[in-house]
């Protein structure tokens, strides 16, 4: 079991979005979160990657508790263990597409040379071998989806969690997304969780959970 996520609780002032979510991930698999707009499929997705932290409950990947680990070393774990893809895809604007992609591993502090080989091998696996020294404003919203997919592998995690993925993306980019993540899973065994409101993306999951009434079913 890669990810464990038990009695979890968010509140936002009054309102009581998360009501003692429990669900658990294998490593190796797609699991997709469905549901309603302000279900709270977001907000589980941020506590259950670290970006949040819930009211009541623990939250634990490879075993290690979230709650027991101090600010910078949940950033370090983060960095480790953890992959991002979201909606809008956060590249940094001045940077070409290799370096946007190097980000988390000089983060990490690894070698320079190692960090962009790297790099390059991850979007030449991609397709974006032709791509290294484009900026994002260079390239198209798939590419640019592929190029943030790209850096959140840089650092080989355990688990990569996507927000809407294809949500900026036209139907021919959003299957070659889905393509990709199948491959990822099939040929390298990574591990996804992804919200989404795409039926197509959520038929590609190995499981597919709907966030209803604050809890998953």
């Amino acid at each position: 079991m890669i990810l464990e996520a038990k009695n979890i609780h968010k509140s936002f002032g009054k309102l009581h979005i998360l009501k003692g979510v429990n669900v658990q991930v294998s490593r190796g698999e797609i699991v997709s979160i469905v549901g309603k707009s302000g279900a709270g499929k977001s907000t589980l997705l941020h506590i259950l990657g670290t970006l949040d932290e819930a009211d009541e409950g623990e939250v634990s990947i490879n075993q290690t508790n979230f709650r027991q680990l101090t600010p910078r070393k949940l950033a370090a774990f983060r960095n480790r263990h953890v992959g991002f893809v979201f909606q809008f895809h956060h590249l940094l604007p001045e940077f070409t597409a290799l370096e946007n992609v190097a980000i988390p591993g000089f983060i990490q502090k690894r070698p320079e040379n190692e960090v962009k080989k790297r790099a390059a091998e991850l979007l030449d696996f991609l397709g974006l071998s032709h791509r290294l020294q484009h900026k994002p404003g260079e390239l198209s919203g798939g590419e640019q989806q592929r190029v943030a997919v790209a850096r959140a592998l840089i650092n080989q995690p355990d688990i990569i969690f996507a927000d809407e993925p294809t949500g900026n993306l036209d139907s021919a980019a959003s299957q070659d997304l889905h393509l990709l993540i199948r491959r990822l899973c099939t040929e390298h065994g990574q591990t996804f969780v992804i919200v989404t409101h795409n039926k197509e993306l959520a038929d590609l999951s190995d499981r597919c959970l709907e966030m209803r009434d604050g809890l998953l079913v």
